[in-house]
């Protein structure tokens, strides 16, 4: 029992490890750490350049919903595991996605194939915020019976969907295969 204790620990300490460090290298990737409009908002709700800004927009919906899939996948994986390492597997992925979501070819990917033409890039905030959502979606997977969480997580496909007219299922849609008539669809907003 005390080594899993152990393992959970250091699960949990690695995860805050690696978030820190995924912070340091945003940094030295030049990505600003807040707003170059000089403020920081809770909540942008607006569809223009201050998404990804902020704390939170309407796409930290998709990251709550990282959580969830990044915990189906640690349960399946590493089923003998406490929390602390499959959390912090989690925090890995989701961290190696803010860098490379952060790189030039994927900045000019969202820019060329989604409707996000003047998107820049997260601000280091932003990045670390999105990283605490997944890990939210994350601890709530690990505690709500699955039924809660699957519903949880359409109900917030829809409602982006419904808002903003873009949610996580079509981000991956239109950054792996472009569909012009949704491209359309989603710009008449």
């Amino acid at each position: 029992m005390r080594r899993k204790t152990i393992r959970n620990r250091r699960g949990f300490l690695t995860a805050a490890a690696i978030a820190l460090l995924t912070g340091a290298l945003l940094f030295l990737m030049a990505r600003p750490p807040i707003c170059t409009c000089g403020y920081v908002e809770l909540w942008h709700g607006a569809l223009d350049s201050g998404n990804s800004q902020h704390i939170a927009d309407w796409y930290s919906l998709s990251h709550v919903i990282h959580g969830f899939l990044f915990y189906a996948a640690a349960h399946l994986a590493m089923r003998r595991q406490p929390l602390g390492p499959r959390l912090a597997m989690a925090v890995l992925v989701e961290c190696v996605w803010e860098i490379l979501e952060n790189s030039p070819i994927i900045i000019d990917r969202y820019r060329t194939a989604t409707i996000a033409l003047g998107y820049s890039g997260d601000t280091i905030l932003n990045s670390m915020s999105d990283i605490g959502m997944m890990a939210a979606g994350f601890f709530f997977a690990a505690r709500a019976p699955v039924i809660v969480t699957v519903c949880v997580g359409v109900a917030m496909e829809l409602i982006a969907l419904a808002v903003i007219r873009d949610n996580l299922t079509l981000n991956v849609l239109m950054l792996a295969w472009p569909i012009d008539a949704v491209k359309v669809w989603q710009s008449a907003l």
